[in-house]
């Protein structure tokens, strides 16, 4: 945690004053801070970085990611003091315009989807069953549903999953009254009844192909 906390701070400072560039409007700002920073956190090829718990952005909807920026811009997500991840998320999106987030959204679009490769090992069987009502939303083969708001979860990294479900269900996430998706997912969440339910419905996922 600590180790965590220490990353994260050092972040804070350079994402805060290249977001505020891109806020101004600076001509080529956008794809400059995406090239320089979010491939810091989030890797060169947006596969994610597992030491500061950055997801993969390679293969992530443009609807999604688009309505992300906007929850950490707005304070919706990113706020709650236990959510270091999304600590250090929302300097970074919290001056972005709407044109910057649009630019940002595209230039992540052209990185190639690669599935993300499993790091954790749980009751498959038991995490086939549990994932019957993630389905109603994200889709029998986690390919998500843009119609529900539900992000595809095939291919994505098994270690960042684990997080924002223990974060749902601690309320670290989705707690904000305007973070209407959220909200259901932290809803959701609670059926998973501990931390080897949350790991077995994660290893399933991994089963899945986006």
């Amino acid at each position: 945690m600590k180790k965590l906390m220490t990353v994260t701070t050092l972040f804070i400072s350079a994402l805060c004053n290249i977001a505020s560039q891109a806020a101004e409007g600076d001509v080529g700002v956008a794809a400059d801070m995406g090239d320089r920073y979010c491939t810091t956190c989030h890797g060169v090829d947006g596969l994610g970085n597992i030491a500061i718990e950055a997801p993969r952005l390679a293969g992530m909807e443009a609807w999604y990611l688009k309505r992300q920026l906007e929850n950490f811009r707005a304070g919706i997500r990113g706020t709650h003091g236990e959510d270091i991840q999304g600590i250090a998320m929302r300097p970074m999106a919290a001056k972005l315009s709407d044109e910057s987030i649009a630019d940002i959204v595209d230039w992540v679009g052209d990185w190639d989807f690669v599935p993300a490769e499993a790091t954790v090992d749980g009751n498959v069987n038991q995490g086939r069953t549990a994932f019957q009502s993630c389905a109603a939303c994200h889709g029998a083969n986690a390919e998500g549903n843009e119609a529900l708001g539900a992000p595809a979860l095939a291919g994505q990294n098994d270690w960042y999953m684990i997080t924002q479900l223990r974060n749902f269900r601690a309320g670290f996430r989705g707690s904000h009254q305007e973070d209407t998706y959220g909200s259901q997912m932290l809803t959701m969440s609670k059926t998973l009844r501990d931390e080897q339910a949350i790991i077995n419905v994660v290893s399933y996922i991994n089963t899945l192909q986006k």
